[in-house]
């Protein structure tokens, strides 16, 4: 659930649930708190580069089996879904502002949002906000937290925050040396297309779109609502 971060955070209610619903559906809190944390019983850095590090762990797991685990430590990192949706056009289908770079990984050029790792000691947010103005130049009025996740938890204990950014002013791209991208701000519609042809494969983009298009469903439904609220008490 988005949460904007210039107004209190809101609890959220739960639906209740009953005992015997909870055995066939999801964990109880109870049964949450007692699944506890591994015991790391040794660990040392089996490699350490600029961006992580390795660790060989070997550890006990909550049910009590002790195995070895390989570990990349990461700082964490943000992820940013700049939208503009200014003026009539843009309310209906909003520019989403994309990049396309080449990853040695992938072996290939992709689609992506702005994105990149936090910095130690910086805050999540003055680092989306750094972000987006080094790679696309575009500063951002508004900022909503839309998810946050790890991007695999099996090896990688890097997460993600996925930051809705808008009311843009564009700029000047400020990026780093060993970067070369390019920025192309295309309509919401033109980015679902490329998702449906399987041109998008960047796990976080299509996280982010994803959350997005539920984020704009229940904005609809809330300014409906309050547009029939408006209506009764005229």
């Amino acid at each position: 659930m988005a949460k904007k971060l210039k107004h209190a955070e809101q609890q959220q209610q739960q639906p209740k649930q009953q005992p015997e619903q909870a055995a066939a559906g999801a964990p109880t809190a109870l049964q949450l708190r007692a699944e506890g944390k591994a015991e790391i019983l040794s660990s040392h850095v089996a490699y350490e580069g600029p961006l992580f590090k390795v660790y060989k762990e070997e550890i006990r797991e909550p049910n009590g089996h002790v195995t070895n685990r390989d570990v990349i430590r990461h700082n964490g990192s943000v992820v940013i879904l700049a939208v503009d949706s200014s003026g009539k056009k843009g309310k209906k289908d909003p520019v989403v502002i994309m990049e396309r770079q080449y990853r040695h990984a992938a072996g290939q050029y992709l689609w992506e949002l702005p994105a990149g790792k936090i910095e130690p000691n910086e805050e999540r947010l003055a680092g989306a906000k750094r972000e987006l103005e080094e790679e696309t130049g575009y500063a951002a009025e508004t900022w909503t937290e839309l998810v946050r996740y790890y991007a695999s938890p099996g090896f990688l204990g890097e997460w993600m925050q996925i930051y809705l950014a808008e009311d843009l002013t564009a700029g000047t791209a400020r990026p780093e040396a060993d970067e070369t991208l390019d920025i192309y701000p295309l309509p919401l519609s033109e980015v679902e297309d490329l998702i449906a042809a399987g041109q998008v494969l960047d796990g976080k983009t299509l996280i982010a779109i994803s959350g997005y298009r539920q984020l704009r469903a229940t904005r609809k439904q809330a300014a409906k609502k309050n547009g029939k609220h408006h209506s009764k008490k005229h």
